[in-house]
């Protein structure tokens, strides 16, 4: 049976669009809108060259992303945090074609800035087989051209509704995010398929990803 992302982020979208108030929904609408008119690109383009970085697991190991592809083509999934339904919607979605990617010669892995611990939590509560590392300090969303600076009219929509301060949570005295994004990077570090979309609301298709990793 496909399985289509689609039908639980839109739930979730209409739970959040029932449950907050006007000024929350406001701010965050604004933040997708003025990225997307921003004329801005975000994201490594198809055909460049994806940068090498070495982050922590939730294990504490460390993991090297060209160590990686030494066995196969990767897949990399940039998620904003725990805290996010959407993200968390999105790896138990990839968890499930896990044996399919791994099936292609490809594996997963997922990287967002939180803190270490909060990482293990999630992996442990998801039940998350792929690599989940922490970059806290938003070096590897940065040379994939996916970071950006949480504006203050969101920052205080996080601390003050949602009671979240990512300088705490993300162990960095800055606040940034990535634009959920998802590469698919072959065996000779090459961006062979790209996925960014401000809509932190929307995430690529299972079946997208493994469509396009039979195609390489």
């Amino acid at each position: 049976m496909e399985l289509n992302l689609k039908p639980q982020l839109d739930e979730t979208k209409q739970l959040f669009m029932i449950r907050q108030p006007e000024e929350v929904q406001s701010a965050l609408f604004r933040l997708i809108r003025e990225q997307q008119q921003s004329g801005e690109v975000y994201g490594l383009q198809e055909g460049q060259q994806a940068p090498d970085f070495t982050l922590t697991s939730a294990t504490g190991a460390e993991v090297r992303l060209f160590d990686q592809l030494s066995s196969g083509p990767v897949v990399l999934v940039f998620y904003r945090g725990a805290w996010c339904p959407y993200c968390n919607i999105q790896l138990r979605a990839y968890e499930r074609i896990l044996p399919e990617i791994q099936a292609l010669g490809g594996q997963l892995i997922a990287l967002c800035p939180q803190k270490p611990d909060h990482t293990l939590t999630q992996q442990e509560k998801e039940q998350l087989t792929f690599h989940v590392l922490s970059d806290t300090d938003g070096t590897a969303a940065s040379s994939f051209e996916v970071l950006f600076e949480v504006p203050p009219y969101v920052q205080d929509i996080m601390l003050n509704k949602f009671k979240i301060d990512l300088t705490d949570y993300n162990a960095t005295d800055r606040w940034i995010l990535p634009i959920p994004s998802t590469f698919i990077i072959d065996q000779s570090g090459v961006t062979r398929s790209a996925y960014v979309n401000p809509d932190f609301m929307q995430r690529q298709e299972p079946q997208d990803i493994l469509e396009r990793l039979k195609n390489l």
